[in-house]
């Protein structure tokens, strides 16, 4: 058996790698490291999604922790992956534990090792989890387990709700009276994930009126991949032009990812959401610190950052990158292009459901549509138009070869425009003349090659990611 944690974490198709007999070995290399970072007061929070058997692998993760005497904190329901991270920091848990692929596909599911602050392991302790499983495998060891019913009355397992907890800090984070003041009407879009009911929960007692959609439990999914992208949102979309709606609000299968579609019909992307809520937080509020983005995401964070004196940290994809700065230093706003953010005062994890009370806030506090809003940020920081290609691989790929390969055959121009500069933080990022950059890196959760591309007009985009997939076929 060989388990490799990605970006976030392991995961695997349902029934092939992933199955009951390799989650219990993982459990328990999870329990081994849990005890040995915390021999004193080790504990370990567990939450899932809404995929198939997320309830049951759940419950038999916290079988293997209980039979370690790791106290145990299990969800009664599913629930949002910020809600199991903030658990972990409000319960003062040694690590956490959630059952979910996230964006993925329906035939997968995964493990995402949650760390004592309330973010993302390190790839340091990923690493260490990988080692302790090969030491078990080597020397025969096989998991314990407990009963679960054992374990719940002798209360190594608390089965208790996670959400509302969450919630409270929400509002914390969020000025629930300016939303009100607004009164919009906002459809959100669970997309049959954990995320569903969340923003409609926090919003309540207010005069925001929500409308949820594909909030029903469906481990299918509906048929898609549970990602807020504009091909997987035409529900929403559709639920948008038939009424009177000022935005509608989309989260991932797990509710660490936030998309948006507008008045118009018109998708938002992450890009433009982290870019008004930044500009948001520095001009209305006053908030100061540094800006964190990965590789991948808009250019128009540094110049929204240049233009108020902040620093820019550029980041590999994955938002652990993130979190390691934002538990070391002063971060106002981090964010990555798969629509993973998180601001200052919150737990160093990707949040869906925050960002989409935040941005709502922008709205009701700006009294202007959506479409409004972003036509204002791209003639100021603009222009800016984007894309991602993802190509699916039919062999693996070696990063660091590709890496070589585009490198030793980097063109001097690309469609006419110069290279200026030539990065390689994560896979390989080429800077134009223009302003515009193309990056190429294979998926650290998905067996995919990603293309992305920035450039002032669509057209570019295009020809860029064409130029892209054609130097990717070669890799």
């Amino acid at each position: 058996m060989t388990v490799k944690f990605g970006t976030d974490g392991w995961r695997a198709v349902i029934s092939e790698t992933f199955t009951f007999s390799n989650l219990r070995l993982v459990a328990q290399a999870i329990a081994d490291f849990v005890c040995e970072e915390n021999s004193s007061n080790p504990g370990v929070v567990i939450g899932f999604d809404t995929r198939f058997l997320s309830d049951r692998y759940a419950a038999e993760v916290a079988r293997v922790m209980a039979a370690n005497q790791i106290q145990t904190w299990l969800a009664r329901a599913d629930t949002p992956t910020p809600a199991i991270s903030y658990a972990v920091t409000r319960r003062q848990a040694a690590a956490g534990v959630m059952i979910t692929a996230s964006h993925n596909a329906p035939r997968y599911n995964g493990v995402k090792l949650k760390a004592h602050y309330g973010g993302s392991a390190s790839p340091a302790q990923h690493k260490r989890v990988e080692k302790l499983l090969e030491r078990n495998l080597e020397s025969a060891r096989g998991p314990n387990l407990m009963d679960l019913d054992e374990a719940i009355r002798r209360e190594l397992i608390i089965k208790f709700d996670p959400s509302w907890g969450y919630y409270e800090h929400l509002s914390t984070l969020v000025n629930l009276d300016t939303i009100s003041s607004g009164e919009l009407n906002v459809v959100a879009d669970g997309m049959y994930g954990s995320g569903r009911g969340a923003i409609s929960e926090v919003l309540a007692r207010g005069r925001t009126h929500v409308q949820n959609i594909r909030h029903q439990m469906n481990p299918g999914f509906g048929g898609i991949h549970p990602e807020p992208i504009a091909r997987h949102l035409g529900k929403l979309i559709s639920a948008i032009q038939a009424g009177h709606w000022d935005v509608g609000l989309a989260t991932d299968g797990d509710a660490d990812r936030i998309g948006a579609i507008d008045a118009q019909g018109n998708f938002v992307d992450p890009h433009r959401i982290f870019a008004l809520v930044l500009r948001y937080l520095i001009d209305k509020r006053g908030l100061r610190g540094s800006v964190v983005r990965t590789v991948s995401t808009t250019r128009m964070i540094d110049r929204i950052a240049a233009a108020h004196n902040l620093k820019l940290i550029e980041t590999p994809v994955g938002f652990n990158h993130i979190s390691d700065l934002m538990i070391a230093g002063d971060v106002l706003m981090g964010g990555e292009e798969s629509g993973g953010m998180s601001i200052q005062g919150h737990i160093p994890e990707g949040d869906g459901v925050l960002m989409g009370l935040l941005l709502l806030e922008v709205m009701a506090d700006a009294k202007v549509p959506l479409h409004e809003l972003v036509a204002d940020l791209l003639a100021q920081y603009g222009p800016a138009q984007y894309a991602r290609s993802d190509m699916k691989l039919t062999r693996p790929v070696e990063k660091a070869a590709m890496v070589k390969m585009l490198l030793d055959h980097a063109p001097a121009e690309i469609e006419g425009v110069a290279i200026e500069t030539v990065q390689t933080t994560d896979g390989v990022k080429y800077y134009l003349e223009d302003g515009s950059w193309l990056l190429i890196r294979p998926s650290g959760t998905e067996p995919v090659l990603r293309v992305y591309a920035e450039a002032p007009d669509d057209e570019r985009v295009k020809a860029l990611l064409g130029f892209g997939e054609l130097m990717a076929n070669k890799a």
